[in-house]
């Protein structure tokens, strides 16, 4: 697996197109939103927003298209070929983008904290993030075998990334205190609110009633991944 991720991640620094879609553009987005964060309710609501929004274009979109590329181009078959595991062959795939965004989540933290107010609850963020770079791995693996060509993964992608960047925009601009359930039935609604409450404070319960539908996104998006995941090129 580890070696697997060696090269991928030598592979993403090569690559400027998806170096653009996983590392600049989400960082340019993430500048404009701490610049303007007054605007959008203050450090908590924007830091939900920046997470949600960057771990989408950087780990979903991009592991999507990198999947369907090394479909296409035959490289999942050769490497099933080997005696590494299907586990380890996706996990290898992944892994490099999954880490570089936590490591992008980690300096926007870093900044908002030095320019607006630091997280009071860090573990709750810190599982947000989990959480998050989780469901998106999965949903990733399963639109990736839906995706014929790394071209079409702009589109194959863009309906979740509408409904989690629509659903975490919702919960952050106009809160959970009306329409609390279909907010947090919502994909990314229930992680949005996690992080806004994390970063003032919350007690351990409230964590865990926001963390429960946010790990049901996450077994639901392996599912699909399981269902849905396809080794031979698509037509």
């Amino acid at each position: 697996m580890f070696a697997i991720a060696r090269s991928e991640m030598t592979q993403l620094v090569r690559n400027r197109l998806v170096a653009a879609s996983s590392l600049f553009i989400p960082l340019a987005f993430s500048a404009v939103l701490i610049f303007n964060r007054e605007n959008f309710g203050g450090t908590p609501v924007t830091a939900a927003l920046i997470l949600v929004t960057v771990t989408a274009m950087g780990t979903y979109i991009t592991a999507t298209t990198t999947l369907a590329s090394r479909r296409q181009n035959l490289f999942l078959k050769r490497l099933r070929s080997t005696a590494a595991k299907d586990a380890s062959i996706l996990s290898g795939l992944v892994l490099p983008v999954a880490l570089v965004n936590v490591i992008q989540a980690g300096v926007i933290v870093a900044v908002l904290s030095a320019v607006g107010t630091p997280p009071v609850g860090v573990a709750a963020v810190v599982a947000a993030v989990v959480v998050l770079e989780l469901m998106f791995v999965g949903a990733a693996i399963a639109t990736a075998g839906l995706t014929n060509s790394p071209d079409r993964a702009q589109v194959t992608t863009l309906p979740l990334f509408v409904v989690v960047l629509g659903a975490a925009m919702w919960v952050g601009l106009t809160g959970t205190e009306e329409l609390t359930a279909v907010k947090r039935l919502l994909p990314g609604g229930a992680v949005t609110e996690l992080i806004i409450e994390g970063w003032s404070g919350m007690a351990l319960h409230e964590t865990v009633s926001l963390l429960l539908p946010s790990l049901a996104f996450v077994v639901a998006a392996f599912a699909a991944a399981k269902s849905t995941f396809r080794w031979e090129p698509r037509s």
